[in-house]
């Protein structure tokens, strides 16, 4: 479990949410992992009802399974609520793509291509945790260019989900798909092809489809079976 630095305004609670949310959706903590609460506060160097506390909320969003008498796990990567989740991204940022389409200027595009170096770089030296940061984002920045931010603000927390399986594909696919799909985004912005932008969008948001039968292949253990 990698360990993240404390904020100043953070109480403890808070802190082993942030510190278990990170973990998970990395896989710093792996689908079905053992939860042990005493591990867990003597990790973060806090006592067992924060880190129990932060279990539970966790346990709501579907990301640890609580079972009485047994213990915590994380739970193994559901597609069901991927696809919510997929679905409500792509709902939401067919139209924030078009109102970028009407509002992008020169500035905004510069922000864009300085991220999109900044995912080659990462890619060049295999830094998986920077490239899924950098992912995240190119589409905050479209979100600001829509002058949105409110919005990806309320739904980042719904596609917890959809995290974990781009960070299992980002470690897993040697030539990752995500950053051509970011150019192709930025090729049609620049080109005001708001066609080609919004088919691009939606071709980079369904791409796990395309990816399920190999990750399942590969990982059977992590997956919920259908």
């Amino acid at each position: 479990m990698k360990l993240l630095k404390k904020e100043p305004h953070e109480n403890v609670r808070q802190y082993a949410y942030r510190v278990l949310l990170y973990n998970i959706t990395h896989l710093e903590l792996l689908p079905g992992a053992v939860l042990s609460e005493n591990e867990l506060s003597s990790a973060m160097g806090i006592s067992r009802t924060p880190v129990r506390e932060a279990l539970i909320e966790l346990s709501k969003m579907s990301l640890v399974d609580i079972i009485p008498q047994r213990g915590s796990y994380v739970t193994k990567i559901d597609y069901s609520l991927i696809e919510d989740a997929r679905f409500i991204r792509l709902v939401i940022e067919k139209s924030i793509i078009r109102e970028v389409s009407e509002k992008v200027t020169p500035k905004h595009l510069l922000l864009l291509e300085l991220n999109i170096e900044e995912e080659k770089e990462a890619l060049k030296n295999e830094d998986h945790e920077l490239f899924m940061e950098l992912d995240n984002r190119f589409h905050e920045i479209l979100y600001s260019i829509a002058g949105r931010e409110r919005v990806y603000s309320f739904i980042k927390p719904q596609l917890v989900h959809f995290d974990r399986l781009r960070a299992l594909t980002i470690k897993t696919t040697p030539r990752d798909q995500t950053l051509e799909d970011h150019i192709q985004i930025l090729k049609a912005l620049k080109d005001k092809d708001l066609a080609l932008a919004t088919n691009s969008l939606e071709q980079h948001l369904t791409r796990h489809k395309e990816e399920r039968q190999e990750l399942e292949t590969m990982y059977p253990e992590f997956f919920i079976t259908n």
